[in-house]
């Protein structure tokens, strides 16, 4: 059968659902849902001139491509592409197509360098090697075992410091942008994210359909918020975190594990049964609250990059 690549249609379920059915299958420690694909198409800011492809073989979704500019970022011209294509479909010429489709793209609304996530297999990696991109930095998924596993006891709340959730800032969500956008911007990696637009921040993150706001813990210090972890579940059974930070100022108290461990105790109870997180391979202070709570790598991914010239 020939296989073509198009947009994915928001409103057509087929095309969403088959997006994130793709993704599942071969990335399994990124939730994905369909009403996620949908948000991430629709309420993404307009500089990033995202597109999400598909590549089709006989009616059925059988690969996908997200592709935008890192409009977030103080450097210009960097583009991103990630391409997944289902693990019983490969070799049918799908992933080569929306790496072109991709790339043109990128190349036409400014990008001069790009970059690719690679599940660090030798397939994969001698994919991106053919298509000219070099490998850089990596990064680890973890999992843990919340229906079979064992978390640390809690640990005492220190004096001055209170635990919310984000319900509790549900009317104000302002100081945990503030906050999220320092964390952020600390983190360890080769594309940095300044978040410097409120409006767009709420229009992606805080009304992401996956954001679950009752797991998601802030620590508070004299009315401030000063720690959070932020929370995704997939309506399921599971959970993840996508940042987990400390305010500058306050870091080295263990205010950011006290806000993970209090949500994954939560989302235990809640009946969720697995927890995903990812690190940067050199962020060792995440590395390390990890572990303590039982968290496991799973599988390992590279950044590879291509200057375009």
């Amino acid at each position: 059968m020939t296989v073509i690549v198009r947009d994915l249609r928001p409103d057509v379920p087929a095309d969403t659902e088959g997006y994130a059915r793709v993704r599942h299958l071969a990335l399994p420690y990124i939730l994905f849902t369909p009403d996620s694909v949908r948000h991430l198409l629709t309420r993404t800011h307009p500089d990033a001139h995202l597109r999400s492809l598909i590549a089709v073989e006989d009616g059925d979704v059988i690969g996908t491509a997200g592709v935008s500019l890192a409009h977030d970022s103080p450097e210009p011209g960097q583009g991103c592409l990630n391409i997944y294509v289902r693990p019983d479909r490969t070799h049918r010429g799908a992933g080569r197509l929306l790496v072109r489709a991709a790339e043109e793209h990128l190349a036409a609304v400014g990008a001069t360098k790009l970059y690719t996530w690679v599940l660090d297999e030798p397939g994969n990696r001698a994919f991106a090697e053919r298509h000219g991109y070099t490998r850089g930095r990596p990064a680890h998924f973890l999992r843990l075992d919340l229906a079979n596993g064992t978390l640390p006891p809690l640990p005492e709340i220190p004096p001055g410091v209170e635990l919310r959730t984000a319900v509790d800032f549900a009317g104000d969500p302002r100081p945990l942008f503030e906050l999220d956008a320092e964390t952020v911007a600390d983190e360890p990696g080769e594309v940095s994210i300044e978040f410097t637009d409120y409006d767009a921040w709420l229009e992606q993150n805080w009304k992401h359909p996956l954001l679950n706001r009752t797991l998601t813990m802030v620590a508070v210090v004299d009315g401030r918020p000063v720690a959070l972890t932020l929370a995704y579940t997939d309506g399921a059974t599971r959970y993840s975190t996508s940042m987990t930070g400390t305010a500058r100022a306050h870091r080295g108290r263990g205010l950011a594990k006290l806000a993970k461990i209090h949500s994954l105790y939560r989302a235990r109870a809640a009946g969720l049964t697995e927890a995903f997180t990812g690190n940067d391979a050199g962020n060792d202070p995440m590395i390390a609250i990890n572990k303590w709570l039982g968290y496991e790598i799973c599988a390992t991914e590279v950044r590879y990059v291509r200057e375009l010239g």
